[in-house]
């Protein structure tokens, strides 16, 4: 184990991440549009680059957690710990809680049928 093993990593700056997902959803968009759907049918059942951001974080504390899925209270202390080193992300940590999303196919909500 060398000394850096011990230092938490260091993240990219939220503009960076910002910019990364605006990137990731222009990509989406494009080939959604080139495999001819309508825009009126699918825009808003994407996330906002926020909520993209959050989920990238989230995805990066399970690949830290070797890929082990989290359960309900992880999921909030996740999200929750992502609001706190991000206090601008704030407004889409407490969308993704929240169970007004629940109607979206990338959904976070962690439910209890879920494996």
């Amino acid at each position: 184990m060398t000394e850096n093993d011990h230092e938490p990593r260091r993240r990219a700056s939220l503009e960076l991440l910002r910019a990364e997902a605006a990137d990731e959803l222009s990509v989406i968009v494009s080939e959604r549009l080139r495999d001819g759907e309508d825009p009126w049918d699918f825009m808003e059942d994407l996330p906002t680059v926020d909520e993209l951001v959050v989920f990238t974080l989230r995805a990066e504390n399970i690949a830290a957690n070797d890929g082990a899925r989290p359960n309900a209270a992880r999921h909030y202390r996740v999200l929750r710990q992502i609001a706190l080193e991000y206090p601008d992300l704030t407004p889409a940590v407490w969308r993704l809680l929240g169970e007004a999303n629940t109607h979206r196919r990338w959904d976070a909500t962690v439910r209890e049928d879920a494996s």
